[in-house]
């Protein structure tokens, strides 16, 4: 529910300063007409009191009970009769606080239409100020529940991307296992090891979705050396990494599907050695990463079969920073290359 329009400190400082200024110019009005400063500030301090209070119960009651869309003409009546109660209320209350002022009160009768007018129209203004605010604010709160859900929203599709990498690097690491358990037993029991640490590191890091590229890459390192285990002297890596590139932040877990990525297509179709390059770099407010391996264009299908990993980085990617153009990839003379563009909040 919005906030009452009189609720805040500063708009309470407003409403009585300018009811101030109006009862003090109705002051001076009226002494300048030829009636005493008593009679003038009576005047003005009954019917501007009164007044006050009923602008402020008509905006209370606005708070509590809304009329509907287009219905304003409802307010405007309720208007009109608060103030033809005021008009006799005032009448009245100055009749007993000055029953010897004939003169006053004579000028009171004639001019109580006029002030009833003016009386009239500064409590619709006061109502249309106070409906236009709670519509404001009732807006905010709108937008606001909007930007909390598309947030959660976010986050429940990236904790869901994050989950998916676990099962499908997982159960490679455990076939690979299960083949090695029978030929190569210590191997193993190496890579049940490397994958226990492997998986307890990923689960601290989905606490925190930001590291430093050191930490990744230091974690990425772990996922390495279980590749490594199923690959044997095929697979190798160079990783480049400037120290200025090193304290620059990204997503946790943002490098393991690429590399995953590049493992696929550079190992799966050939019996050679292969080397994945691993570089990053900083680049004005950017930490840059360049990942290549080398592709058999006869056997791999870089352009098309992209896979989940660079779909699901290129999906975090957007929704951390609704931009499409931070995931680039390439291919030429038998080189697959991506380069990711990690900007540094």
């Amino acid at each position: 529910m919005a906030s009452s329009p009189l609720g805040t400190f500063k708009n309470k400082t407003i409403f009585a300063a300018g009811w101030l200024a109006w009862s003090l110019m109705q002051v001076r009005i009226l002494h300048g007409w030829g009636f005493t400063w008593y009679i003038s500030a009576m005047d003005s301090l009954v019917s501007n009191g009164l007044l006050a209070l009923k602008t402020i119960l008509i905006v209370n009651n606005l708070w509590y009970y809304r009329p509907k869309k287009g219905k304003y003409i409802h307010i405007i009546i309720i208007c009109a009769a608060v103030c033809g109660i005021w008009s006799v209320i005032v009448k009245y209350a100055m009749a007993h606080i000055l029953p010897d002022q004939p003169e006053y009160l004579q000028f009171l009768d004639k001019f109580m239409p006029i002030r009833f007018d003016i009386a009239l129209l500064i409590t619709i203004c006061m109502a249309l100020i106070s409906e236009l605010y709670l519509t404001l604010e009732e807006q905010k709160d709108s937008e606001h529940r909007k930007t909390n859900a598309e947030k959660l929203s976010r986050e429940a599709e990236l904790y869901k991307l994050r989950q998916q990498l676990q099962p499908h690097f997982l159960f490679n690491s455990l076939n690979s296992i299960s083949a090695l358990i029978t030929i190569q037993p210590a191997q193993a029991r190496k890579m049940i090891q490397q994958l226990s640490d492997f998986l307890r590191g990923t689960l601290k890091k989905e606490e925190n979705q930001w590291i430093s590229l050191e930490d990744e890459l230091q974690h990425l390192q772990l996922y390495l050396d279980i590749e490594k285990v199923r690959f044997g002297h095929r697979l190798n890596t160079a990783i480049n990494s400037s120290d200025a590139a090193n304290k620059l932040q990204l997503p946790s877990m943002l490098l393991q599907p690429l590399v995953e990525n590049a493992i696929k297509f550079g190992l799966y179709d050939t019996t050679e050695p292969v080397t994945i390059n691993i570089q990053a770099a900083q680049e004005s407010n950017y930490l840059v990463i360049t990942i290549q391996n080398p592709f058999d264009p006869e056997t791999s299908s870089p352009k098309q079969g992209t896979g989940f990993g660079l779909s699901s980085v290129q999906r975090r990617l957007y929704l951390l920073f609704a931009r499409n153009d931070l995931l680039i990839t390439k291919h030429s003379d038998n080189l697959f290359t991506t380069v990711i563009k990690i900007p540094q909040l």
